[in-house]
């Protein structure tokens, strides 16, 4: 048997370099997952099951229409704090900054320039504002437009008779239709110069409906006990008047200029206001519905109620309360109006608003005259999209001004030119 002999192995002795190639038509395709990944379930009770059940929800109303979007978004009912925007709760102004996250700033906007200050005695005190003229105004239409505030004036204190009114509704009889009829020779007025205001809408007692959550709290007792719950407000509000046009109005401030801006913080529950919860539908309406063209906020008007006196306070040595009451009843008004505004227009807190909304008001008791201009700078008000938030809501307004002293011998005495200018500057805001 022969041997078993090892040959050795022989290379030649200059061999290639050796290289790694790759052919781009030899390249092996990507391996799709032969199974669906793992994910919680979505009947499940466990916290998992509970973030994704949210993620879905959050999917579904981001892909949905205006419509279909706002129905989502008020579906669920639970119990919620209802915002009266005229309210007589002490500092209801810092309470209402907080929940919409919104900073006071003292004055107006500089496009309506120096305001009219209020003195202590309740006078205001002329400043360099009185003698300005109106952009876009001269001095004949002013001089028609005073004289029409003038006679509107007049006709409800000599040329109407009035029986006495019901109790608490003497400012419904009595003032309501001076308001109202002044609001309507104004624009009717200021159209002409203003091509803005004839294609607006005006509305006479519409309803304004907002829901949004702010906060959470544990859930003291049944058999959700222990649960985080997002803390729910709605408002609804009912104006004078107001009126709605087809083109939004410029912005006052960029978004930028919002962040240094400070918002009053409140630790305790907004029961202790006093606020008290209710349950019912959820609410989101301008006044108009979805179709309407006229689909942003110009004005609102809104008349304080009867219990409103300012003898009153100053008899219960409250009289820091009476531009509170006034500054919370344009704070909450305007911020549920622009709020359903940016809502009409597809946006809510996980998708946040791209541009600023704009709206005004006015709050009166047929004498003083308070005015007050908001922008919207964001609806991301829940605790999962706050967190990053820099953006705050903006609030101007203007202390208690006396549009005239009283009516003697049938003329009006006292009648204030700046009150009509703020006026008119209001009514004249354009894009």
């Amino acid at each position: 048997m022969a041997a078993r002999a090892r040959l050795p192995l022989r290379l030649p002795k200059t061999l290639p370099p050796l290289q790694r190639r790759r052919l781009a038509h030899t390249e092996a395709a990507a391996k799709e997952p032969a199974y669906p990944p793992v994910v919680p379930s979505l009947t499940a009770k466990s916290k998992s099951a509970r973030q994704r059940q949210a993620e879905e929800r959050v999917q579904k109303i981001h892909e949905s229409p205006v419509e279909e979007k706002i129905s989502l978004y008020t579906r669920i009912q639970r119990k919620k704090f209802v915002v009266y925007p005229q309210t007589f709760a002490r500092n209801a102004d810092k309470w209402y900054q907080h929940f919409t996250k919104t900073a006071y700033i003292p004055g107006l906007p500089e496009r309506f320039g120096p305001v009219r200050t209020t003195e202590a005695g309740g006078e205001s005190s002329p400043s360099a504002a009185g003698g300005a003229p109106v952009p876009g105004v001269d001095g004949d239409a002013f001089a028609d437009i005073r004289a029409l505030v003038g006679r509107v004036i007049l006709q409800e204190h000599s040329h109407t008779k009035k029986p006495k009114a019901f109790l608490f509704r003497e400012q419904e009889q009595n003032v309501g239709p001076f308001v109202r009829n002044l609001v309507t020779g104004l624009t009717h007025s200021v159209g002409r110069l203003n091509p803005l205001l004839r294609l607006s809408s005006l509305d006479i007692a519409p309803r304004v409906n907002f829901y949004w959550r702010r906060g959470q709290r544990i859930i003291p007792k049944g058999h959700r006990r222990g649960r985080l719950e997002p803390t729910r407000f709605q408002i609804d509000d009912q104006p004078l008047c107001q009126i709605r046009i087809p083109q939004q109005l410029q912005q006052f401030s960029p978004l930028e200029g919002s962040y240094p801006a400070e918002v009053p913080e409140v630790t305790l529950a907004p029961d202790l206001m006093p606020m008290f919860r209710r349950q019912y539908d959820n609410h989101i309406f301008t006044g108009a519905k979805l179709p309407d063209p006229a689909c942003y906020g110009h004005t609102q008007f809104h008349l304080v109620p009867d219990r409103y006196h300012r003898d009153r306070f100053a008899r219960r040595q409250q009289s820091d309360q009476v531009e509170v009451f006034l500054r919370a009843n344009g704070l909450a008004s305007l911020f549920a109006w622009t709020g359903a505004q940016a809502m009409y227009q597809g946006f809510w807190p996980h998708e946040d608003v791209r541009r600023p909304f704009v709206s005004q008001a006015v709050v009166t008791d047929g004498r003083f005259f308070s005015f007050f201009c908001y922008q919207l700078n964001t609806v991301a008000l829940s605790v999962e999209t706050d967190a990053d938030n820099p953006r705050r809501n903006l609030l101007w307004g203007t202390e208690s001004l006396r549009l005239y002293e009283s009516v003697q011998d049938g003329e009006v005495v006292g009648l204030d030119d700046g009150v009509v200018k703020l006026l008119v500057q209001f009514l004249m805001n354009q894009p």
